[in-house]
């Protein structure tokens, strides 16, 4: 019998894993933290909306910009010097932003420089973060330990606005800005143990050749494009949290707390799923898996524009929010043991990027058709193309329907783990 539990062998069986764990547990506590901190800055800062939607923008556009060069660096090089070396750039960009928070005398152009230079250092360290799983585990666990990594981060994504909430009250801004970079210390920690991780294979060419490299297997990867284009489909077709506020007030009474519960439901539901992933990670068949998850995160969306009672709506996002996490894991299950260990960075980058933009993208498209129309009819054509969008994937690319677990396909070979020391 399958356990339903999630699966924990990735702990016993790796320390190094288990340390890295560990490491980035915290760091991205410390990185909700901040996200939290800046927004409340620079409102402090400006009053501004057009400030506070600048920090995403300040986040976003140096993964865009810089991530598939990020990639290509790190199909070259040593990923775990790399990592080390991210991991100290955006711990000193804490400490920095928890100088000026301390002093308060920085203009908020400076923070949100301060906030692009971590992100584009976060660019670089996570394609290199991505080889960590599929080379620590054995291939068997591989979707084990990316479920793990799930869960973790969800509960942190829980936490940290809540906790930098009561810590920016007591301690103030300087106080949750060096937390974060004190967290940084502890990846830096989980990560020094790693042994050498160069590329297997041939390594990538240098600047533009080496991200049209990468991009060229992506355009010719049957699995590996449909896993990143169901993502899509589920981000930039059918996002729903910018829609929120509208659908609160159409639908809910405008009353705040049934819109606070919103978010809230998305990652309860995210959260529970992957809890109970082992019976999915042990299953081996994330294909088959990862797009029945993008239909339940459509469907359940089409029912949440339609229906008018709150509890039903609230559990509606919960399901939803589980299809979510369990496509994610799927998603990154393909992508990792479906990519040659020399071309993963860059793939990872692009992997990032859609996980990033999708979102922002969606967000857009569910403000502009609402404009047009209702937020409801936003929610509900949305989850419908959606649908049709992972149903066109299923229908093209039979190998992701297939019964195989996912492995060395189409010449892709995910290597076997490397002998670490505990």
């Amino acid at each position: 019998m399958i356990q339903p539990f999630i699966d924990v062998r990735p702990l016993r069986a790796s320390p190094v894993f288990r340390r890295l764990l560990i490491g980035r547990t915290v760091s991205v506590l410390g990185g909700f933290m901040t996200m939290v901190t800046v927004m409340y800055q620079v409102w402090d800062m400006t009053r501004s909306t057009a400030w506070t939607g600048a920090v995403g923008l300040a986040q976003a556009l140096p993964l865009v910009g810089f991530g598939l060069f990020a990639g290509a660096w790190v199909d070259r090089a040593d990923r775990r010097r790399i990592f080390l070396t991210a991991t100290v750039g955006q711990a000193a960009c804490s400490a920095l932003l928890a100088v000026q928070g301390f002093t308060g005398h920085v203009p908020a152009a400076a923070v949100l420089a301060l906030v692009a230079a971590q992100s584009a250092f976060g660019a670089l360290g996570a394609p290199a973060a991505g080889v960590f799983v599929p080379r620590l585990l054995p291939k068997e666990q591989v979707a084990a330990g990316l479920a793990l990594n799930q869960i973790t981060g969800q509960a942190m994504m829980l936490l940290g606005p809540a906790l930098a909430g009561v810590l920016l009250a007591r301690l103030g801004i300087g106080a949750c800005y060096l937390l974060d970079a004190l967290s940084f210390g502890v990846a830096f920690y989980g990560a020094f143990g790693l042994p050498a991780l160069p590329p297997r294979g041939e390594p990538s060419r240098a600047g533009v050749h080496g991200v049209l490299d990468g991009l060229r297997f992506l355009a010719g990867h049957r699995v590996v494009r449909g896993a990143l284009i169901t993502d899509l489909a589920a981000t930039v077709l059918s996002f729903p949290v910018s829609l929120f506020p509208l659908v609160n007030a159409e639908r809910f009474g405008d009353d705040p707390r049934t819109l606070g519960l919103f978010l809230s439901a998305l990652a309860v539901g995210g959260v529970t799923a992957t809890a109970l992933s082992g019976a999915v990670t042990r299953l081996g068949r994330p294909g088959p898996v990862m797009l029945g998850a993008a239909a339940v995160w459509g469907a359940a969306l089409v029912l949440f524009g339609l229906t008018t009672d709150p509890w039903a709506g609230l559990a509606l996002l919960a399901v939803a929010g589980a299809g979510d996490a369990t496509s994610v894991v799927c998603r990154s299950t393909i992508v990792q043991t479906r990519t040659p260990d020399a071309l993963l960075g860059r793939v990872t980058a692009a992997e990032q990027i859609v996980g990033q933009a999708g979102p922002s993208l969606g967000n857009v498209r569910g403000g502009l058709v609402a404009g047009w129309s209702s937020g409801a009819i936003s929610l509900i054509t949305g989850g419908l193309m959606c649908l049709l969008a992972v149903g066109a994937v299923t229908a093209t690319t039979p190998e992701l329907r297939g019964r195989r677990a996912p492995g060395a396909a189409d010449g892709a070979a995910a290597g076997t783990p490397d002998k670490v020391m505990g």
